[in-house]
């Protein structure tokens, strides 16, 4: 994969609501849930979509709350594939 552009991050960052670009250069995005066990279960499908794509987010839950992080370490940066993973994970919710 290659890495992105400062302007190529931009316009993919545009395409997935609610995703923020890190001072580390990755992308973020915390979703707040109904309760514990939704958190888990949205976990676990986000889970399910890292895996089929071979792409793995940093997770954080905290209660309710899960702060996903994607970048593509073995590029350095930010790639496509953390924007896509981005959008499949948006249309969970």
């Amino acid at each position: 994969m290659t890495k992105l552009s400062h302007d190529q991050i931009q316009k993919r960052l545009s395409e997935v609501a609610g995703w923020s670009l890190s001072e580390a250069g990755e992308i973020t995005r915390t979703f707040e849930l109904a309760g514990f066990p939704q958190a888990l279960l949205f976990v676990n499908t986000v889970g399910w979509l890292a895996e089929a794509a071979n792409h793995h987010p940093d997770i954080v839950i905290r209660y309710r709350r899960v702060t996903l992080t994607l970048s593509t370490h073995d590029a350095g940066g930010l790639t496509d594939k953390d924007f896509d993973l981005a959008a499949r994970i948006n249309a969970l919710v």
